[in-house]
C-alpha cells in the first residue's frame, strides 16, 4: 500500500500551506512577474507535503483555482480551474480563502481576463435587459507588460443581447449556437489600444466573419464606416 494519502485526507494545514503558495503565485502573475509551477510544486512537497505527489499538489492547485472562479475572483491562468472539486474539499479551500482575506466578489465587475469576461457576460445575457450600462471611457492595460485591458462584462452582454442573434454588421442570423445563446463576438470599433472607450457606444456585435474582416480584410476602413452608418447607437471617438 503506498505511503502517499487520499486527495480526500488533506488537513486544513496542507490545504493552507497550498493556499499560501497560490496566492503568492497569483500575486506574481498580477503584478506580470514570472514564476515556475514546477518549482513551487518541488517546494511545497519538500516543506509543507512532503506525502503528497506531485500531480496531487498540481490537482490541489486546480481546485483553489475553481474555488476562486466560483467565487467571483481573478485565478492563475496556468492552473485551469478544475472540472470537480470534493464536497468536502470546496468549502475547507472556500474558508481558508476566506480567512486570508479572500472574499467573495462582484460577478459583474470589469476583468482584464477574456475566460472571465464572457463567463459573465454570458450569465447577464440570461437576464432581463436593463439600462444601457456606463461602461468604461479609458479601460486600462491589466499590468504594465500585458496587453489585456479590463472591460466591463455588463456592456459585453448589453450589446449581445440588443443584437438579438443578428450580426450588426452583415445582418445575417448568429451561425451557430453557445451555450444555448446565438454566437456573436462583441468588437470595439475604435480598438481599445487605439484608445477606444469600452461602451456601447462604441461596440458591436458581429459573427466571427464579420469581426475577422474588421481587422484584417482589405476593406476594413470602408466596413468600420458601414458600422457607422447603420448602428445608430455607436459615436466616433
Amino acid at each position: 500500500m503506498s505511503d502517499k494519502k487520499k486527495d480526500t485526507d488533506w488537513s486544513i494545514p496542507e490545504i493552507e500551506a497550498a493556499v499560501d503558495a497560490y496566492l503568492k503565485m497569483l500575486e506574481l502573475e498580477r503584478i506580470g512577474q514570472k514564476f515556475n509551477k514546477a518549482h513551487e510544486n518541488r517546494v511545497l512537497r519538500a516543506s509543507a507535503l512532503p506525502s503528497r505527489t506531485e500531480g496531487s499538489v498540481e490537482f490541489r492547485m486546480q481546485n483553489i483555482s475553481a474555488v476562486l472562479m466560483r467565487m467571483h475572483r481573478e485565478y492563475i491562468k496556468g492552473y485551469k480551474p478544475a472540472r470537480n472539486v470534493g464536497a468536502n474539499v470546496e468549502p475547507a479551500i472556500r474558508a481558508v480563502l476566506m480567512e486570508k482575506g479572500v472574499t467573495p466578489g462582484d460577478p459583474t465587475a470589469p476583468t482584464a481576463d477574456e475566460e472571465t469576461l464572457e463567463r459573465r457576460a454570458a450569465a447577464l445575457e440570461k437576464l432581463p435587459l436593463e439600462d444601457e450600462p456606463v461602461g468604461i471611457l479609458k479601460p486600462k492595460r491589466a499590468t504594465a507588460q500585458g496587453t489585456a485591458f479590463i472591460r466591463d462584462p455588463k456592456v459585453r452582454a448589453w450589446v449581445r443581447k440588443k443584437a438579438k442573434g443578428i450580426c450588426e454588421g452583415c445582418g445575417q442570423p448568429a451561425p451557430f449556437t453557445k451555450n444555448d445563446s446565438p454566437y456573436l463576438e462583441v468588437h470595439h470599433v475604435k480598438h481599445l489600444a487605439n484608445k477606444g472607450s469600452d461602451r456601447t457606444s462604441n461596440a458591436v456585435a458581429l459573427c466571427p466573419n464579420c469581426h475577422r474582416r474588421c481587422h484584417h480584410s482589405n476593406d476594413n476602413k470602408e466596413f468600420t464606416e458601414s458600422l457607422y452608418l447603420n448602428v445608430k447607437r455607436l459615436k466616433r471617438e
